[in-house]
């Protein structure tokens, strides 16, 4: 195998989507982006772009039948055409349960493993496998490596990822934390050591990834010590549609009361609560708008979720003992002053306080936002797990090589 020392090909393939992204190494130059959307509707689109003569990123629209996913890869591969030069390509992959602690070269044992554990991530890792597959067809001979949210959060300690639970349900069903976005904590964190101009195996940090999905990390000497989602996407703070940490016998009791069939409960916690539940969006922006305009709903929503998220850094920096920096990152972390200010609203005492002027005015892929007087570095991050999956990628085949 040739070490490739050009072109990564980055796919996310998720359920009604797939992203991608070509990019330079190791100048990191983004050479096309794209997102397909919309896959099995009755008229799918795709947004492309690609760099023009002056580095700027040129964008085409188009409407694209994509009644499957192997319609939409299809339909991916020809709009980057055949000129578009691929040396490797390296895949998001949610689910690596506790057989992958880093990113993995794609061979026969690693697609069965995938494979295998689609049983507990049903809704991503079929899809995963899907472009891992494609692209195998696609790209015959070209090497892949598959980059694990998960993998990140590998290094967490028992007390951290096991439950308290019989221990058969550990033992025969594998029932354990495993945490999710690993590769955007571990993207931001690196960023975070580089900035504040410390050696990333000696920072501690807490990083928020907050999206519709949101979670946080605690990461003492550059490992994921703890983190907020659990067994599945669904533990920690409350999201967009999911409603984070809940008494485990509410969804009992309603089974029982209302005589609700368990697909029913799973859709209703994943799809119908968090923001969604509480005051009918899932669009932070438009639970800010209304919460502005006097909406009891919205101002409630908006309350509970950065509670919880002051809750859960509260908590981590006691499992931590210090922290060197606090970190936002995401769309709702990178763009929201509001949810950052109020998230860290009376934790000077912890010697985590805002500058109120600095976290209205964030601007460009990095800034910082702490008061003078904050003992903890307080950033803003924009996030990139593509650019992280690239080069987990080339590192992956770097080291096969070696």
């Amino acid at each position: 195998m040739t070490i490739p020392k050009g072109n990564i090909l980055v796919i996310n393939s998720g359920s009604s989507s797939i992203k991608y992204r070509l990019i330079a190494l190791p100048q990191e130059q983004v050479l096309a982006d794209g997102l397909l959307e919309r896959i099995g509707e009755q008229e799918s689109r795709i947004i492309h772009k690609t760099a023009g003569d002056s580095g700027r990123l040129n964008e085409i629209k188009q409407s694209v039948a994509a009644a499957d996913h192997h319609q939409a890869f299809k339909a991916v591969f020809e709009i980057l055409g055949g000129n578009c030069s691929v040396d490797a390509i390296g895949h998001r992959v949610v689910h690596g349960g506790d057989r992958f602690s880093g990113p993995a070269l794609v061979d026969d044992d690693t697609i069965e493993s995938i494979r295998a554990l689609c049983r507990i991530a049903p809704l991503h890792n079929p899809v995963n496998l899907l472009g891992i597959e494609s692209c195998l067809a696609h790209f015959p001979g070209v090497p892949q490596v598959a980059v694990f949210d998960t993998a990140f959060h590998q290094t967490m300690p028992p007390h951290a990822y096991r439950y308290a639970i019989p221990e058969t349900w550990y033992s025969d069903y594998g029932i354990r934390r495993f945490g999710f976005h690993g590769t955007s904590h571990h993207y931001v964190a690196r960023r975070a050591a580089e900035f504040i101009d410390k050696p990333f195996d000696c920072s501690h940090l807490i990083t928020l990834h907050l999206g519709n999905g949101a979670s946080a990390t605690a990461i003492a000497n550059g490992r994921s010590v703890d983190t907020s989602m659990g067994f599945t996407p669904l533990e920690g703070l409350a999201m967009g549609t999911r409603s984070g940490d809940l008494d485990p016998a509410i969804p009992l009791f309603v089974e029982q009361t209302e005589n609700t069939e368990a697909n029913a409960i799973d859709r209703a916690l994943n799809r119908e609560s968090g923001l969604k539940g509480l005051c009918g969006t899932n669009d932070l922006r438009t639970v800010l708008e209304q919460k502005n305009a006097g909406d009891e709903r919205a101002r409630l929503a908006l309350d509970l979720y950065c509670y919880r998220i002051k809750k859960y850094i509260g908590s981590y920096y006691a499992v931590l003992g210090k922290v060197d920096a606090l970190v936002f990152t995401g769309g709702v972390g990178e763009n929201a002053a509001e949810v950052r200010r109020l998230a860290c609203e009376g934790l000077s005492r912890m010697g985590i306080a805002i500058d109120e002027v600095a976290n209205s005015g964030v601007t460009g892929a990095i800034a910082e936002i702490g008061h003078a007087e904050s003992r903890t570095r307080i950033l803003v991050i924009k996030t990139d797990e593509e650019l992280q999956i690239a080069r987990e990628t080339m590192a992956v085949l770097d080291k096969d090589q070696a």
